[in-house]
């Protein structure tokens, strides 16, 4: 009698508990599937313009010119893509050896030498730096960085320079280089540090020799997410290095082998990417122009660049992760 009263309310709720969970996972689905149609829509709308824009500017001139120059005075338009380039590479590749150095040996001091009062502290701590608004990044490099460098190493920087933008951007990304890092480093079981010590290995030894070659993989990640963070940065740059797209002198060197003075590039203002197209649609910019076209070629060649990256890290994540 019992069993017989009992059965219909348990089918009722397992119903029910299909229902709910039938339901949870649709919701999850359907949260999915917009991040993946948002990220589709993304790159059809960059691809669409971008070809209406290589139809008149072929992709062999977009990829190889030397000018940039969408909207010139006098007629004479330019799409040469090569200094809007240099001074992306160059903001990126500066700040990189800025802030994967700190951040790296700051995630060490935070997993392995830092007490759990001092994580506690120091950890938020460094982290407020990635709240902190770029633009406050771009005066601080303008109004500091510059005059500093100016004084004491650089007499003959310009005002707006990539040196100071880099430097300011390798700190914008020394939080995230740092606390994946640190994060990956401390998911390091403790007998792999222990198992070191037992051999009579010391503190600095157990940090580079183990924890770090055991946690590289997130470590990469950090490195490639930092540097596409780089990438794509605009109000520090524009505020910092000006927006002036200028291509180097290229000199020549022993056996004739041409190159670029660093200095001709870190010391002078220059333009990247994201500026170019933040200074397009600044302009008196009208839809179906050849300049408005440009700017979704040059975001479908970020979007390129930050998605190929995005594949690497996911490569060495997978390649080098360690199952503990």
């Amino acid at each position: 009698m019992t069993d017989s009263t009992e059965s219909p309310d348990l089918s009722r709720q397992s119903g029910l508990t299909r229902l709910k969970e039938g339901t949870y996972g649709g919701l999850f689905a359907a949260c999915a599937a917009i991040t993946l149609l948002t990220t589709a829509a993304i790159f059809v709308t960059l691809l669409s313009d971008a070809v209406v824009f290589f139809r008149a500017t072929p992709i062999p001139e977009f990829l190889t010119g030397t000018n940039w120059s969408p909207n010139p005075a006098g007629g004479g338009q330019a799409f040469g893509i090569v200094p809007l380039l240099i001074g992306t590479i160059t903001v990126t590749v500066t700040a990189a050896f800025i802030s994967l150095p700190i951040g790296t040996l700051t995630a060490i001091y935070l997993s392995e030498y830092a007490t759990p009062n001092a994580r506690s502290i120091l950890k938020p701590l460094l982290e407020i730096l990635a709240g902190v608004p770029t633009v406050v990044y771009g005066y601080f490099a303008l109004v500091y960085i510059t005059p500093a460098l100016k004084a004491t190493l650089f007499p003959e920087m310009s005002t707006f320079n990539a040196l100071s933008a880099s430097i300011m951007v390798g700190i914008m990304t020394i939080p995230m280089v740092s606390s994946i890092s640190e994060d990956a480093m401390s998911a390091v079981p403790d007998e792999l540090r222990q198992a070191g010590y037992g051999l009579g290995a010391t503190k600095f030894e157990v940090s580079t020799g183990i924890v770090v070659p055991a946690s590289i993989s997130g470590i990469a990640s950090s490195y490639i997410l930092a540097v596409s963070r780089a990438i794509g940065e605009t109000m520090i740059v524009v505020v910092a290095m000006g927006a002036q797209a200028r291509m180097p002198a290229v000199r020549e060197a022993a056996f004739g082998i041409p190159f670029i003075n660093p200095a001709d590039v870190l010391l002078e203002s220059g333009m990247t990417i994201t500026v170019a197209m933040v200074q397009i649609t600044g302009g008196d910019l009208t839809g179906g122009t050849l300049p408005y076209n440009s700017m979704f070629a040059l975001g479908l060649a970020l979007f390129v660049v930050t998605l190929v990256m995005n594949v690497i890290s996911d490569i060495i994540a997978e390649r080098y992760r360690e199952e503990y």
